[in-house]
């Protein structure tokens, strides 16, 4: 019960990237912009496929649903890591705001890397038989619920088995948020059964829907390698070349962190990277998707004139 007691009472500091204030402060300065250019190119997005009629088709509803995550997601990460980067790291996180911060971490980055997965089905189905292309709203829906629901279970149970652990003595994260592998180095205890629920657990929403996009996008080239029309072929290559570019910024950068051994975890290394998948393909992903989406970007163009009355 001491032991317990000790655990909860633990308190997590997050390691500074740097020792030099400036820099600490260039640093914010460029978190904070992907930060905030996440929340309004995503809630953009969002907004835009919620108001406009002809956005309503299972594409856009998925990217709607990807565009709420991320801002959830970047949501559950930047605050706090703003905070230490102005303090140097002296604010702490409690034990059960670290198991919090994990378990959202987890649940939300889950759930959309199998919602990526089912997007690149989505795409197959369209390319594969356009003309007999539906997806009912119905079961556009029960996909992206399953992704919340397998996403909340697989995060309950990792933070779950990792706060169970007993922690005693050193108490600095290298970090900048509560990742499952940094808090785990802290445990002291065997953590044998931890470390393959982690492997399990990436696998799961790593390596099954990365093998499936692959699948997908084998017959995906194959069929639009099929369609006569070059123009055709363009804007099938431009629709999937946005998701693909997503798909191997967000699992390339993740598998290169999860799906390695614990005993090989670097952390300055696995700082660095985790950047990427919590600040910097948040923002690209408005972005890429306007870009490279000839449908909506012309209706981000017309977006101030939607709802205003013809003027008589």
């Amino acid at each position: 019960m001491g032991d317990e007691n000790q655990t909860v009472d633990i308190q997590f500091h997050f390691h500074p990237f740097s020792p030099i204030l400036e820099i600490q402060i260039l640093i914010f300065a460029a978190f904070l912009l992907m930060y905030i250019g996440s929340l309004i190119g995503n809630a953009t997005i969002f907004l835009t496929d919620w108001a406009e009629r002809s956005l309503h088709t299972p594409m856009y509803f998925f990217l709607a649903n990807l565009a709420v995550l991320e801002i959830f997601y970047s949501s559950t990460v930047a605050p706090l890591a703003l905070v230490n980067l102005l303090t140097m790291g002296r604010i702490p996180i409690s034990f059960t705001g670290c198991g919090t911060q994990m378990f959202f971490f987890v649940f939300l980055g889950s759930a959309d890397c199998i919602l990526l997965g089912i997007m690149a089905y989505d795409r197959f189905v369209a390319i594969r038989d356009p003309l007999r292309y539906t997806l009912c709203a119905q079961l556009c829906a029960q996909l992206a619920m399953g992704a919340l629901v397998l996403g909340f279970i697989l995060a309950l149970q990792l933070t779950a088995l990792i706060f169970h652990l007993p922690f005693c003595g050193h108490n600095r994260i290298t970090h900048f948020y509560c990742d499952v592998l940094p808090i785990l180095r802290l445990a002291c205890g065997d953590t044998r059964m931890q470390e393959a629920m982690i492997f399990t657990v990436s696998v799961i929403i790593l390596t099954i829907p990365f093998s499936l996009i692959s699948i997908s996008y084998i017959f995906i080239v194959a069929a639009i390698l099929k369609i006569r029309s070059a123009e055709g072929r363009h804007k099938a290559f431009s629709t999937c070349s946005s998701h693909l570019t997503v798909v191997l910024l967000q699992y390339g950068c993740c598998s290169l962190i999860y799906l390695r051994p614990s005993s090989s975890y670097d952390p300055e290394m696995g700082r660095v990277v985790s950047v990427v998948y919590t600040f910097v393909t948040p923002v690209l992903n408005p972005l890429i998707y306007s870009m490279r989406n000839k449908k909506l970007k012309d209706t981000l163009k017309k977006l101030p004139t939607i709802g205003q009355a013809p003027e008589s």
